[in-house]
């Protein structure tokens, strides 16, 4: 048993598009604090070995100026590694799959001595995401994707209750947990959608084909 109702509530989610050396991009982000101290959390996101007890199987070389492959997944380049000095680490990664590049960046911040902000950033060109893609599903095409991720890790860190390993998690998604979890972050993300400016029934009904897509279901099974 997973606490679904506890995760999403503690995730806080955003979009919004802005211009980069001159480029309109998608700006998604998820921030979620843990119950871990800094260290312990930049061990869980950088190490391959506690990557994969809570995300995926990882290979490559992990340090700055490598490349990396996610099993099944997207690999890339790692572009900055900060490790954690004066209460804060961050570092950014290249997130190349299906033919495109975008990018990924994590800041950790200190609470305090047993608490850790976590920030995950993912931005895009607004050109290269296909136009139908981004109708039909908007921003939680990927980011109902990272919401799985912080479930993931929230799991390993003790940040809420019960138990899934990454290796479950595509059978979990069609039980009622899973989908009541799906259901909650796609919702989550429309919510995001229309406070950057979406009309409501677009951001729902983008919300309805995202939980769709990740459940193999129709919004109201």
């Amino acid at each position: 048993m997973v606490d679904v109702p506890a995760q999403l509530r503690s995730v806080t989610r955003s979009y919004r598009v802005e211009e980069r050396d001159g480029e309109e991009m998608h700006i998604q982000s998820l921030e979620q604090t843990y119950p871990a101290a800094l260290a312990d959390v930049w061990e869980a996101v950088t190490s391959a070995e506690r990557i994969q007890r809570w995300f995926l199987p990882v290979s490559g070389d992990l340090r700055l100026g490598g490349r990396y492959q996610f099993e099944g997944n997207a690999g890339g380049e790692i572009t900055v590694c900060e490790p954690p000095a004066e209460g804060a680490a961050e570092f950014s990664a290249t997130w190349e799959a299906m033919g495109g590049v975008s990018w990924v960046t994590v800041r950790l911040q200190e609470v305090d001595a047993e608490r850790t902000a976590f920030e995950l950033e993912h931005s895009s060109r607004t050109a290269d995401v296909p136009a139908e893609m981004w109708e039909t599903f908007g921003p939680g095409a990927t980011g109902v994707g990272w919401d799985g991720g912080l479930l993931g890790l929230s799991l390993h860190l003790g940040g809420v209750e019960g138990s899934l390993s990454p290796a479950e998690a595509e059978a979990w998604a069609g039980t009622d947990e899973g989908r009541s979890f799906y259901r909650g972050a796609a919702d989550g993300w429309a919510v995001a959608h229309i406070a950057s400016g979406a009309e409501a029934p677009l951001a729902e009904r983008n919300a309805d084909a995202t939980y769709g897509f990740y459940t193999g279901t129709t919004p109201e099974a």
